[in-house]
């Protein structure tokens, strides 16, 4: 795929999808949205990418949405601003389902939308300079296409307080919350990323994809007996697999799995 706001490599398993407008922090508008959806359904399908990288150029993370797209919709009817929010609610839905693991390595500020493409990811580190903020009720607006991944990274009373509040907070409130997983100094920032992606990486694919299919398919479920035989059908199927059972040859043999690289 050719991209305009974005850059995408690829490097031994890995890939790093780049977002590319540094002149506006990042801030995303249709072409963004578009790109990133492309990005993430053409990586999720490759076989030899085992996980994706997503970060920004420049000192922001991602500003949110593009001042010049904002004003474009002011003037849009009701069902072009329908259609419109649907494409960014699909993208975000893109990122989060991506059957690859994602770690969101945010470099600086990060904002409303943004906090959303975070929040779709995996895995977040964050360096200790970056702040949050879900800015959206200062200008009258509704985090509602991000509040799904949101609320669900950082809990419902925090995204109460942080929604109706508007208020900045820091990287350590944001790792005390649950939101990023590590807070890293600038320095130390790629080497943190690179350790949890060669950890993703020297796992099983096939159990990678289904361990984070089953967080997102039995978080919030009811324990009763639907749920019991759903979990108990997964760790059978997989014990089936090629992968289960390689992986246990492997470790009876004392041998790296075929997988490790």
């Amino acid at each position: 795929m050719q991209f305009t706001t974005l850059t995408v490599t690829a490097e031994r398993h890995l890939a790093t999808i780049t977002l590319n407008r540094p002149e506006v922090r990042n801030a995303f508008n249709e072409t963004v949205i578009a790109e990133l959806t492309g990005a993430f359904r053409a990586l999720g399908d490759t076989p030899e990418v085992r996980a994706i990288v997503l970060t920004g150029n420049g000192p922001a993370f991602c500003a949110g949405a593009d001042l010049n797209w904002m004003k474009k919709m002011a003037g849009y009817s009701d069902d072009e601003n329908r259609a419109d929010a649907l494409t960014l609610a699909q993208m975000l839905h893109t990122v989060w389902s991506c059957p690859k693991p994602v770690i969101a390595r945010v470099q600086g500020d990060t904002y409303a939308g943004g906090m959303g493409l975070v929040a779709a990811c995996d895995i977040a580190v964050a360096v200790e300079s970056a702040h949050f903020c879900l800015s959206e009720a200062r200008l009258g607006l509704l985090p509602a296409t991000i509040s799904p991944y949101v609320i669900r990274a950082m809990g419902e009373q925090a995204s109460r307080r942080y929604f109706i509040t508007a208020e900045r907070f820091d990287a350590a409130e944001a790792l005390r919350l649950g939101f990023v997983h590590a807070v890293t100094t600038p320095q130390a920032l790629d080497e943190k990323v690179a350790e949890i992606a060669a950890t993703l990486i020297g796992n099983s694919p096939n159990a990678v994809r289904e361990s984070k299919r089953l967080v997102q398919e039995v978080s919030g479920r009811e324990i009763d007996g639907d749920l019991l035989a759903d979990t108990a059908n997964r760790i059978a199927a997989i014990r089936a697999s090629e992968e289960g059972k390689e992986g246990v040859r492997s470790f009876l043999e004392k041998r790296a799995a075929a997988w490790k690289v």
